[in-house]
């Protein structure tokens, strides 16, 4: 029995620059007629010159077309920080998000610890963070510079700059090829080079490796790198659930969206993981609520149509 799918890009491509994911939202789909077969050399697919003008339309197929498919969507989430020595916690969340914005709670409800976060992703993106930082007027949010986005959040190894993803933008990318993803699906495998302001603040990072889904277009996987090529830190989808989408009457759809995401600082193997518990899709959210100076305003979650995710 085939899965039926009201809209394969709808979550992923609204959803993937914030959802670690984002790295970070795959769709639903078999694997393209290239998957990889067991025993197969995985360095074959990257062998050959590859075609660097083809390389730019698919990503720039995947800059322009990732917004204004679908209805807005709301997330519950964990953040489920798993060391490598000490004790693992949870930090909870949730997520609203519409077009190229996305607003985030961080620990909602808990005084003096809720943090709240909106992100505009695109060519011109930015992030605003709520409590205000210093010299900021008191209760509104506050833009965040290029160095705070690469502060941890909520005591994980999670940052604005992973969440936002301002990479998928930067203009010095070379396509490398298609290359297995995900063990049996393929991707086009892009390698983006920081702007001077990034590697201002951070010389460490030298570039940032993303697998954009063939069948799909739709972003898998990513990798930060060291001045000498070292991985610095990973994100890549693990696993998927499937939602019912509200399509009028008595009609429904059903759509697959991420469920895990994990997160892993590969110099101390410390691993954050993103894991949906629960959503709705298909919503209807007023503009006004992703403007900067509503983040001091709580959110409630939806009243109905919160669909609960399984472990």
């Amino acid at each position: 029995m085939r899965l039926r799918v009201a809209n394969p890009s709808f979550f992923s491509r609204q959803a993937v620059f914030a959802c670690l994911a984002l790295l970070l939202l795959a769709a639903a789909g078999e694997a393209g007629a290239q998957a990889r077969r067991p025993g197969d050399d995985p360095t074959a697919y990257l062998q050959g010159k590859p075609d660097q003008e083809h390389g730019r339309k698919l990503l720039d197929a995947f800059r322009q077309n990732g917004w204004g498919l679908g209805g807005a969507y709301y997330l519950e989430f964990e953040l489920r920080v798993l060391p490598r020595r000490g004790d693992e916690r949870t930090v909870p969340g949730r997520m609203w998000g519409r077009g190229p914005m996305t607003r985030i709670v961080l620990q909602p409800g808990m005084k003096d610890t809720e943090r709240r976060l909106l992100l505009q992703v695109g060519a011109e993106s930015k992030v605003w963070s709520w409590p205000a930082e210093a010299n900021n007027q008191p209760g509104s949010g506050s833009e965040l510079g290029v160095a705070a986005l690469f502060r941890p959040l909520a005591g994980t190894d999670l940052t604005a700059f992973d969440l936002q993803m301002p990479f998928l933008y930067w203009p010095d990318f070379a396509y490398e090829g298609v290359a297995p993803v995900l063990g049996n699906r393929v991707a086009n495998v892009f390698l983006l080079r920081p702007p001077a302001a990034i590697r201002a603040l951070r010389p460490e990072l030298s570039g940032v490796r993303v697998w954009l889904d063939g069948p799909y277009n739709v972003l898998v996987k990513t990798v930060q790198f060291g001045g000498t090529g070292e991985p610095i830190k990973s994100m890549e989808v693990r696993d998927l659930t499937t939602v019912t989408v509200p399509s009028g009457g008595k009609r429904t759809d059903e759509q697959r969206i991420v469920k895990v995401v994990d997160v892993r600082d590969e110099a101390t193997r410390n691993k954050t993981q993103f894991v949906v518990t629960g959503a709705a899709l298909g919503l209807e959210l007023s503009p006004a609520l992703f403007e900067p100076a509503r983040l001091a305003e709580a959110l409630s979650p939806p009243a109905d149509g919160v669909q609960r995710v399984k472990p």
